[in-house]
């Protein structure tokens, strides 16, 4: 039997060694293990040996491109990836998440503020138990739930969530027909503090509609505009 892992592993994909001793420092005296690279390449060997919890991914590395990067590691795993980049615009957020990073956040940034979005992230990506008080496994139409084994299905199909996708259907689909304003979506799935961060939910109530929305057929997710969103009923 393998033995257990008794911390949580960070994979931090860096080349500016400055960054990478501040963080590093600042993770292991909190107990986590923290292995490094400073290209891509060897960053995805990392991966596959290492197993790591959560990976922190800069986008401007020597001979690689972050993005590409971020997407193949999501094809690979449902590990949580936070996006640590001196590009700040908004474009470059919306592609990040697109290709499967679970946060974004931009350099210079203060240490805390990485460590509350680690501790958010690995709350996220981590197995949670569905809630005592509702049905473990809730029919939307022809999408079906599993809250318990955190699984969805379409027609049958098992249809691959990320653990951030669960998270946002799984609030949506405990309150059917309810409005759910940005805010409280950003708030019960990414958590406190990022209330303001809207295309985070933009891009992730898209994804969901690409995997769920049969096309041609009745929404499942709609829009009020400049407010929120509702989960569809009487499908």
């Amino acid at each position: 039997m393998a033995e257990r892992r008794m911390h949580t592993r960070v994979l931090m994909v860096e080349d500016d060694p400055n960054i990478v001793d501040l963080i590093r420092s600042n993770l292991t005296v909190r107990g986590f293990d923290t292995v490094v690279s400073s290209d891509g390449l060897r960053a995805l060997r990392l991966f596959e040996t290492e197993e790591p919890d959560i990976v922190l991914l800069d986008l401007m590395l020597p001979g690689a491109d972050g993005m590409d990067l971020c997407r193949r590691i999501r094809e690979r795993s449902n590990v949580g990836i936070i996006v640590v980049s001196a590009r700040g615009g908004e474009h470059d957020k919306v592609t990040a998440l697109n290709m499967g990073a679970d946060d974004y956040l931009t350099k210079p940034f203060g240490i805390e503020e990485l460590l509350a979005r680690i501790t958010a992230t690995l709350r996220r990506t981590r197995a949670t138990e569905a809630p005592r008080d509702v049905a473990s496994v809730l029919t939307l139409g022809d999408v079906v739930v599993d809250l318990a084994d955190q699984q969805v299905t379409r027609d049958g199909e098992l249809v691959h969530l990320t653990p951030t996708e669960f998270a946002l259907l799984r609030e949506l689909a405990l309150n059917p027909g309810r409005l759910l304003t940005h805010a409280h979506l950003l708030r019960r799935v990414w958590g406190p503090g990022y209330e303001t961060e809207t295309e985070y939910i933009r891009v992730y109530v898209r994804r969901l509609r690409a995997k769920l929305e049969a096309p041609g057929g009745p929404p499942l997710i709609l829009t009020q505009p400049r407010a929120g969103y509702r989960l569809a009923t009487g499908q």
